[in-house]
């Protein structure tokens, strides 16, 4: 059972970039998912989620209206497309997947987690 995140790099502010939540040896439909973000000199944030039964989705309010959190038409992928992006948003994302219906947004309820992509906004 695997997760991996990907799709981090480095931008400009006012771009975008998409990550990925590829997992293996599960089906992420299954799974509520849960992206969060870890700052240098920072604690561990979420930033959104999404419910594995009816597909509600939550945002962090620092990036609503900025990110969108979709699964992938491929079962197992799951998506974090940030547009507008801040320098505050650099840090690496990781995405986390636990066997629940609605997705804790507290991260040390997660049983999965892939390792993390850094994501870096700097002009």
């Amino acid at each position: 059972v695997q997760l991996q995140a990907s799709g981090g790099g480095l931008v400009q502010p006012g771009g975008s970039l998409r990550l990925s939540c590829a997992a293996s040896g599960f089906t992420l439909d299954d799974y509520a998912i849960g992206w969060f973000r870890q700052a240098p000199g920072k604690e561990r944030e979420g930033v959104s989620w999404l419910s594995s039964g009816d597909g509600s989705i939550y945002y962090a309010d620092s990036v609503k209206g900025r990110f969108t959190i979709s699964r992938g038409n491929a079962k197992n992928t799951v998506y974090l497309q940030m547009n507008s992006l801040k320098p505050e948003d650099t840090a690496v994302y990781y995405c986390a997947a636990q066997s629940t219906q609605v997705p804790p947004t507290n991260g040390g309820r997660y049983g999965y987690w892939g390792k993390g992509t850094l994501v870096t906004v700097s002009s």
